[in-house]
């Protein structure tokens, strides 16, 4: 074989290893034929009709098998060749994150948009999932899976109630949203997860008039106002414990709030016992001054409330209405899962609300004092006692 010959064939090889583009009848782009990396040829279609963006792209598929066939075709040049094929096909960079990159520049969008405490949830949320995900959080968003967060949601539930491994889902899916309108991902994979199902009612219930008179009992100057200021307002205990001299008008017997929940300002009158005892409270000057010094400390350090959920708990202890909490991890207490109590702080609230029901007011007024904002959660907040009850039956006609 002469030079000449051997160049040819040389050629031939070359040009049969090499990437090309031909068209297919009756289909409008363009398609590439290359070589793989088991030595076989492929053909996939460029995605375009123009002729140099074809040739292009079948060059990456070129490039990309050749690295393939190196062992150097790991996570980060897949995400490298598909970026450099949507930048050739679409004159712009294809958009991507990392896990944990994305959450905390949701985080960021948030501050402007969430109130303080709500963003503080998020924040713990977040937390969860980047703890629970270990090295896979620094990979591309695109690896976050439904299995992930389904893991997430039954580790909490071991740990948490019910209600918090589902508050945890339905963040990431507020998240995993944004994350689609961003075009990170095509899918939202916390929709795909379902939430835990809770049967039957809330087990909290209301105090009875007794029992409260036993707290009151009990309790300090402090948390007596307190507790009169959450039973006759139904306001929760955070909202209380921050609560100011701005905040309330002796003169017009009113109180102004704007809720830490919802952030929704309500109005609320005074009832006579409850005015009775701001009036005993020492005079303040400075309007800033909170109305429960010890509770509004505890707050600022903390805005979960777990120091002031924990002293409500030991005044229904020492009103024997709960039992002591142990304080070692012996597979329950604090060291396990912990069950919700049917009495707290929140039960105040319930205890508000069916006292108006009880009293005759109106569905609509009930929900405007409490503050809430379906009558589906009014009615889980509304317990009707037995006289109230008989007397409406009472009240029927005779049909006999």
């Amino acid at each position: 074989m002469n030079t000449l010959d051997t160049f040819e064939c040389y050629a031939r090889i070359y040009a049969k290893n090499m990437a090309s583009i031909h068209k297919q009848p009756g289909k409008p782009n363009w398609f590439a034929s290359f070589t793989g990396p088991d030595g076989r040829r492929h053909f996939r279609s460029t995605g375009t009709a123009e002729k140099s963006l074809a040739r292009r792209v079948a060059l990456e598929f070129e490039r990309a098998s050749r690295e393939a066939k190196a062992g150097r075709f790991n996570e980060s040049t897949v995400r490298k060749t598909f970026a450099d094929l949507y930048a050739i096909a679409n004159a712009s960079q294809l958009t991507s994150s990392t896990i944990k990159d994305f959450f905390q520049s949701w985080l960021k969008r948030k501050e402007v948009e969430a109130k303080g405490r709500t963003h503080e949830r998020y924040q713990t949320v977040v937390n969860h999932l980047l703890d629970g995900l270990g090295a896979t959080a620094d990979k591309d968003i695109s690896h976050l899976s439904a299995k992930d967060i389904t893991n997430l949601r039954d580790k909490l539930a071991t740990s948490l109630s019910p209600s918090s491994a589902n508050y945890t889902v339905k963040v990431l899916r507020v998240a995993l949203n944004q994350a689609r309108r961003d075009g990170l991902v095509d899918t939202n994979e916390a929709s795909r997860v379902s939430l835990i199902q809770r049967l039957g009612r809330s087990q909290r219930r209301p105090f009875t008039l007794d029992e409260l008179k036993k707290i009151l009992a009990v309790a300090n100057d402090e948390w007596r106002g307190m507790i009169l200021t959450g039973l006759y307002s139904g306001l929760r205990m955070g909202d209380v414990a921050e609560l100011t001299w701005s905040n309330v008008d002796l003169q017009n017997a009113k109180m102004t709030v704007q809720t830490g929940k919802t952030g929704r300002i309500v109005d609320l009158p005074i009832a006579a016992p409850l005015l009775k005892h701001f009036e005993t409270l020492p005079a303040i000057d400075d309007p800033r001054s909170p109305l429960f010094p010890g509770a509004y400390g505890a707050r600022s350090r903390s805005q979960y409330g777990g120091s002031l959920s924990n002293q409500f708990h030991e005044i229904l202890v020492a009103a024997g209405l709960a039992k002591d909490r142990p304080h070692t991890s012996i597979g329950k207490g604090r060291g396990a899962k912990r069950q919700p109590s049917v009495l707290s702080f929140h039960s105040l609230r319930h205890t508000a609300t069916s006292l108006l029901k009880n009293a005759g007011v109106s569905d609509v007024v009930a929900r405007d004092i409490i503050g809430h904002e379906s009558e589906a959660i009014s009615r889980n907040y509304t317990h009707i006692d037995m006289a109230t009850k008989r007397k409406a039956v009472e009240s029927m006609p005779d049909i006999t």
